[in-house]
């Protein structure tokens, strides 16, 4: 039987199945490397309808956003629902596109470029949304995936409290098992949660009696269940963002997700997705930085001829150009791989099960990119501002909000201190139990 080109390069990817830290110990395949380039026109129309709405919707909207006007950020995130955009890299048995998570990087770049609008869909398509989609029992899923996918519901993601932020297993917050109501009662705060102002679900992390770490699914109109006011932030100004307390708040024992004890599972996880789309929309970020720096460069006179002539301003527009490539190229070989194992998983079941082994599996890249990239968009967003001098120090110019909105990014899925950790850490405990052969290649 012949076999079309298309069939042999999807067999051939399945069997060559790429294994995390690989570039650390053999040369790598140029087959094996995804650049923007080699996106298709169906990947490359979604993108362009998605950074449409962004500059049609969002965009001249910013500053009513981020005065938070009532009502107005939760209707952008809903229309971005309906748009498609929640449902991009969903697999397509539980109601999702199901493209691969390279097309889902480039959607997520051109959401970088929405400013505060940016975290609020970040959340719906990871940590928010994902928990349910990859965890969540037959039952929750038919009753939350497909809201969540349409943007019928928006969700929020509910870990950090004031006394545990990197040392999330630290959490306080309590849920005792009360069997003849069959619920949980959860007592405690949570602090700094992204999208709560009006978040229908909430994922909520707590310890059930015995020290078992354990997610929840918790609606908005839980009984005990309050959400404070909204924080008062450097940047991001319209991100909705507040602290959350339970009162003895009944969850009905339906809505534990996962195992009980296994939470850790899903918070990990699923930061390993948030840090992997993270990294493109900084990358978005950083481009419009950029081209909103050299534009003014452009423009802008002294001494009688734009500044972008003068040497050291085309070494910063230069430096911010080549930290963007690096950055880009990180991206998207990290996201074909991801896509290349799971291909390669020919395990049944659980149409999800192998994009969450593929995010395990690729959990130090994941790390990578989001110290990589949130640190480069600081550096352009700083050197943009300086190249527009006294007038980016102006609110008026968007050099300000880049440079403000920024910094946050070395902060949230895990700081760039946790992230580093974590890329040493796991590279020495999978060669200590002969998952990555570093010692024999060291040796």
């Amino acid at each position: 039987m012949t076999t079309t080109t298309a069939e042999t390069t999807t067999t051939t990817e399945a069997s060559r199945r790429i294994e995390s830290a690989a570039f650390l110990l053999r040369p790598t395949d140029p087959g094996d490397i995804f650049v923007p380039e080699h996106f298709d026109d169906d990947a490359r129309m979604l993108a362009e309808s998605v950074e449409d709405f962004v500059r049609t919707r969002v965009i001249p909207n910013l500053e009513r956003i981020d005065a938070q006007e009532d009502g107005l950020l939760e209707s952008l995130v809903r229309e971005a629902g309906e748009l498609g955009v929640f449902a991009v890299d969903a697999p397509e048995e539980l109601g999702g596109l199901g493209a691969p998570k390279t097309t889902a990087m480039l959607v997520s770049e051109r959401l970088g470029l929405g400013a505060s609008f940016t975290p609020a869909v970040a959340v719906q398509t990871g940590i928010g949304g994902l928990p349910i989609l990859y965890f969540g029992t037959v039952e929750q899923r038919k009753r939350w995936v497909e809201p969540i996918l349409s943007g019928e519901v928006i969700t929020a993601y509910a870990l950090t409290e004031a006394g545990s932020g990197s040392d999330a297993l630290g959490a306080r917050t309590t849920a005792t098992h009360d069997a003849e109501r069959e619920v949980y009662v959860l007592n405690g705060s949570k602090q700094f949660i992204t999208n709560a102002g009006f978040a229908d679900v909430f994922i909520v992390f707590a310890q059930v009696v015995g020290g078992r770490f354990t997610a929840f699914i918790v609606e908005r109109d839980a009984p005990g269940f309050t959400i404070g006011a909204e924080e008062h932030k450097l940047g991001l100004k319209g991100s909705s963002t507040c602290a959350l307390s339970f009162v003895d708040t009944p969850v009905p024992a339906a809505n534990v997700l996962g195992e009980i004890g296994k939470g850790h599972r899903i918070a990990f996880n699923v930061l390993n997705i948030g840090r992997l789309k993270l990294s493109p929309a900084v990358l978005g970020g950083a481009k419009v930085s950029l081209e909103t720096g050299a534009r003014y460069a452009a423009q802008r006179e002294q001494f009688g001829r734009p500044i972008a002539e003068f040497p050291l301003i085309q070494q910063k527009l230069a430096a911010a150009a080549s930290r963007i490539y690096c950055a880009e190229t990180m991206v998207y070989r990290t996201a074909h791989a991801i896509d290349m194992h799971v291909a390669g998983d020919e395990s049944a079941g659980d149409p999800c099960a192998p994009i969450v082994a593929a995010l395990r599996e690729f959990s130090v890249e994941c790390s990578i990119n989001k110290v990589y990239a949130s640190e480069a968009m600081d550096f352009v967003a700083d050197e943009m501002l300086q190249v527009h001098g006294g007038y980016g120090y102006v609110c008026e110019y968007p050099a300000e909000r880049h440079y403000r909105d920024a910094r946050i990014n070395r902060i949230w899925e895990g700081t760039s201190e946790i992230n580093r950790m974590l890329i040493t850490g796991m590279l020495l405990k999978r060669t200590m139990k002969g998952d990555i052969a570093l010692l024999p290649a060291i040796k």
